[in-house]
């Protein structure tokens, strides 16, 4: 089976970071895969909470995640902190790609915990639809 490849840029234009909790700790006693992809998650609001936006007001649409791929690379333990970056990839005329790389410091130096990429597409909720990317939210994006 072949496994999946992640293309990462090598700057982001965005960078938080994310403490991991107990509750985030599964039985094997490392963070689960279920915690990877909330992180994204919560990396991708706090991203689209940099330029104004949220899921559900992203400049006059709504977004939907139509897929999500991720790449785990390393262990999360209980008191360690995710540098979460995000970036935009390709647009489509109704959707784009966001691009996320997940590190943990140890002993000085960054260490990847997982590449990430999920696609998302616009949705108008009032006419249950897909709609186009906003102009305003490309052009934000793309700078």
């Amino acid at each position: 089976m072949a496994r999946i490849k992640i293309e990462v840029p090598q700057n982001f234009t965005f960078h938080c970071t994310i403490p991991i909790r107990i509750s985030d700790i599964n039985y094997g006693n490392h963070v689960g895969n279920d915690t990877i992809l909330s992180i994204i998650h919560e990396a991708r609001m706090q991203y689209l909470q940099s330029f104004g936006y949220t899921e559900l007001n992203f400049a006059g649409s709504a977004l939907i995640m139509s897929d999500a791929a991720i790449e785990f690379k390393s262990e999360l333990f209980y008191g360690d902190t995710v540098i979460a970056s995000v970036t935009v990839g390709e647009f489509s005329r109704v959707s784009f790609d966001l691009l996320y790389k997940l590190e943990k410091q140890k002993d000085g130096k960054k260490i990847i915990v997982a590449l990430a990429k999920t696609g998302m597409v616009c949705f108008d909720y009032q006419a249950k639809k897909i709609s186009p990317v906003p102009g305003e939210a490309l052009e934000r994006l793309s700078n």
